[in-house]
């Protein structure tokens, strides 16, 4: 007979602050499948989006997208 053992090790999961940010944009007008792609600082995918707006009347809604990197570590 075999037997194992399991131990529970707590974790907690943080912000990485050194794998950065990307942000961007999305237009959700009909029709319509522009983005900003992502961009490194904030500001960059804003400017995308009133420009696009700028040329497009009617496209005045955005879904905004934060991506970061989490580092998970045991609890000590």
């Amino acid at each position: 007979m075999s037997r194992a053992v399991y131990r529970y090790v707590e974790h907690s999961i943080r912000h990485e602050s050194s794998g950065g940010v990307t942000y961007e944009l999305f237009c959700t007008a009909p029709d319509c499948e522009e983005e900003s792609a992502p961009q490194e600082g904030q500001e960059a995918s804003q400017d995308w989006a009133l420009r696009h707006a700028g040329l497009n009347p009617g496209h005045d809604l955005f879904r905004r997208a934060f991506t970061d990197h989490a580092r998970v570590s045991r609890v000590e």
